[in-house]
């Protein structure tokens, strides 16, 4: 479904991501590990077209994207949920999920079947859908964000570390959250984490990144007993 050849990508004269070659297929939940300043973020923003890789080529459904605009690829259905949220804090959670439908704005009645699949998903953002954003707490910023990529049904989501600044608790309620709509949705996930003990719970492999380089890969139970990954990442 995802394709990555050898990309590289700069910002600036920094070169940040060097040569990653990678590989998703549909329906898979696949986790991308690494520490803060490894190149996570930019490479999802290279995937999502945000940023353009300098060299190699990002395929979705056999099809090169890496050089259209974001829009066009929002509209093939890959949807980047990014790290920080990026909500409008000043609008309510109505108003916040509705620009995320933006691709379907023709189409009124399947934009409120997706408004009520996420209401379901996350019951809070029903209770509350006219309070603005930003009176929120992170936990439920993060559900909103989540939301919000769901609403132009994508057939693949990038989430970009979910769980930062997030008590245990909601970390563990997200997870629950993203697995089902993996399971359920039948939405091909690609989630980037430090939060390796997490990520490697709920995902079916795994690629490392270092210093934006891919260093390592394999099934999850090969990742957790690697004891450079455990060491890194989990700790132990």
């Amino acid at each position: 479904m995802l394709k990555l050849e050898r990309v590289h990508t700069k910002i600036g004269d920094l070169q940040i991501i060097h040569g990653v070659s990678l590989e998703i297929q549909k329906g898979e939940f696949v986790a991308l590990l690494g520490s803060n300043g490894a190149g996570k973020t930019t490479l999802f923003r290279t995937i999502a077209g945000v940023l353009k890789p300098t060299t190699g080529t990002v395929t979705f459904n056999g099809a090169p994207i890496h050089r259209l605009p974001v829009h066009k690829i929002v509209a093939q259905g890959l949807v980047l949920c990014p790290q920080g949220r990026q909500l409008f804090p000043e609008l309510s959670v109505r108003k916040n999920l509705l620009l995320g439908a933006y691709p379907l704005r023709n189409d009124k009645k399947k934009i409120q079947k997706n408004m009520d699949r996420v209401y379901e998903l996350f019951p809070i953002l029903r209770e509350r859908s006219q309070q603005a954003a930003g009176t929120f707490s992170g936990g439920e910023q993060q559900m909103l964000a989540i939301g919000r990529a769901l609403m132009s049904e994508p057939s693949m989501l990038l989430l970009d570390e979910p769980s930062v600044g997030l008590a245990p608790l909601i970390v563990q309620q997200i997870a629950e959250i993203i697995s089902n709509v993996n399971r359920e949705m039948d939405t091909t996930i690609f989630l980037s984490e430090q939060n390796a003990n997490m990520a490697l719970h709920i995902t079916e492999r795994g690629y490392v990144l270092e210093s934006g380089c891919c260093v390592l890969t394999g099934e999850c139970q090969q990742l957790k007993n690697d004891e450079k990954v455990r060491k890194a990442y989990i700790g132990a």
